[in-house]
């Protein structure tokens, strides 16, 4: 993988340079959408993470849905070569991170500090113009109480960060966090940041991952502390475990090295309206839209699970017919529960039934979008086929189906057709040279815009080889990475008419309802 060259500090005139974090295969996703919503130029990405310029608006950032998390970049640049060097010299070179360029530094927190500003005023102005509650008697008690309690609690929080500072002098000592932490906190931290009126004013912690060659030599909180050092010499800042003004990011391993800000405490990817979690918001919002969603559809998940790629979609697409289905009781309820806490209860209709039984009259359904459970818990086996054919046989010609399977389901997707249509196997769907794998953005770091643009014109949806299945033929194929566990989003488009049976008995005529 190449290395990366520096990038240019973050300024003002010419937009704020940012970079969101990404599960490894949703890096495409996150370069299209960041195009689409902010507008934004400089597109590039490297192994699970995307950098762009846009204009600094809080409202339209909090709106990506298909990133992790988004930090203002400080810096970016070629890995540390920490086989040549001592332990001492690599110290030195990552203090010049900040002493080399201090300009890049203070651009960003100028940046950053506008970003809070910003979204302080229209908080106060939004509280303004709604009708004030009038507050019960017993308040002003319960208020008092509460800043009695909070002053004890600071008063021995001072106590204790005094100590820890006169440890940093002595020790040379910065105090560290796991990034964990940082993503469990809340954002009432911004009218804090606000008041810092001057770059002596601030606080901060150092949050720090690193891997290959830089971990074996040093541990995140060696790191920290080199780089904490570096930042209370340069700027005067102090070292804050608890409640710090600002979080520093750092990023360190054998491909690049990158220093950011957080723009938010609390992940893109935690979403407020999910009460219980299933599967990850981000792979559900892909999914979701890669389906090709408009208003009037017929959209559904036959195996819907808590429901996160119905909660996902019906949030971003809401003027759409959305059915779940699923054979568990405590699937259906986890699911009714997050529609509920999401305030969509009225957007979906869910039905106890299997998927290999669906309800609905052939050729009925515009959309199908569902998670195909895998794992220990659940072995589909052959029944992969059948799963498929009844989803074939309820989607009308030139309609979408994306599916979330394992590695294991789609190789014995491909064994089946491959076996029973050897001449499918020659060569994929588009007839694109070169596309036999699917697309996985970690092949090719450190692409430009330019390249990018190049790059997902003539690669898009690079098929693996899938052979079609019936009449469902593959368009897109994107290998994602669920933890520990890898996995392919598979597109498939209706290219005629199945010949399957025509509705199952007792079908249900709500689908034709929910298309008029």
């Amino acid at each position: 993988m190449a290395a990366v060259p520096r990038d240019a500090g973050s300024g003002p005139a010419a937009g704020a340079r940012f970079f969101c974090t990404a599960g490894r295969g949703l890096e495409p996703f996150v370069m299209r959408e960041v195009r689409a919503r902010l507008a934004a130029t400089q597109v590039e990405y490297i192994s699970g993470k995307v950098f762009f310029t846009t204009c600094p608006d809080l409202n339209r950032l909090k709106k990506l849905k298909s990133a992790e998390r988004l930090f203002l970049l400080i810096k970016k640049q070629f890995p540390f070569d920490v086989s040549s060097v001592s332990k001492g010299r690599m110290c030195n070179e990552m203090q010049r991170l900040i002493s080399d360029d201090p300009e890049s530094w203070l651009n960003a927190i100028s940046i950053w500090k506008n970003l809070l500003e910003l979204d302080a005023k229209k908080e106060k102005l939004s509280q303004r113009d709604a009708n004030p509650l009038k507050r019960n008697m017993g308040e002003n008690d319960i208020i008092i109480a509460k800043k009695s309690k909070t002053e004890i609690q600071e008063n021995r929080e001072c106590q204790l960060e005094k100590q820890m500072e006169e440890e940093i002098l002595e020790q040379g000592n910065v105090i560290t966090e796991r990034e964990e932490v940082q993503e469990e906190e809340s954002e009432k931290d911004v009218a804090k940041a606000v008041v810092a009126h001057n770059q002596g004013d601030l606080t901060f912690r150092v949050s720090c991952r690193c891997s290959g060659a830089v971990a074996k030599t040093f541990t995140a909180q060696e790191i920290g502390r080199v780089i904490g050092i570096a930042l209370m010499k340069q700027f005067g800042w102090k070292a804050d475990l608890r409640n710090p003004n600002l979080e520093i990011f750092i990023h360190l391993n054998d491909v690049y090295s990158v220093v950011g800000i957080p723009v938010f405490r609390v992940p893109l990817a935690s979403r407020a309206y999910i009460r219980t979690a299933g599967l990850r918001s981000t792979i559900a919002w892909a999914m979701a839209s890669l389906a090709e969603i408009k208003a009037g559809a017929f959209v559904l998940d036959p195996m819907c699970g808590l429901g996160t790629i119905l909660l996902e979609a019906s949030k971003e697409w809401p003027d759409v017919y959305y059915v779940g289905a699923d054979v568990s009781d405590s699937q259906l309820l986890g699911s009714r529960d997050n529609l509920k806490a999401a305030g969509l209860e009225d957007k979906v209709e869910l039905l106890k039934v299997s998927v290999v039984e669906l309800p609905f009259p052939s050729e009925s359904v515009d959309i199908i979008i569902s998670d195909i459970p895998f794992g220990k818990k659940f072995k589909l086996g052959k029944d992969i086929k059948s799963i498929l054919q009844e989803m074939e046989r309820v989607l009308h010609v030139g309609g979408t189906v994306v599916l979330l399977l394992s590695e294991d389901h789609h190789r014995r997707l491909k064994d089946c057709e491959e076996s029973s249509s050897p001449s499918r196997s020659q060569g994929s769907h588009t007839g694109e040279p070169g596309s036999e794998k699917c697309l996985n953005p970690e092949e090719k770091p450190g692409m430009s815009e330019t390249a990018t643009s190049s790059f997902e014109a003539s690669h898009q949806g690079c098929l693996d080889q899938m052979p079609p299945f019936g009449s469902l033929v593959p368009v897109e194929c994107y290998s994602v990475s669920l933890g520990k566990t890898g996995a392919c989003i598979c597109k498939y488009k209706k290219s005629h008419s199945s010949g399957l049976a025509q509705a199952r008995p007792g079908s249900s005529p709500c689908a034709s309802a929910g298309r008029q």
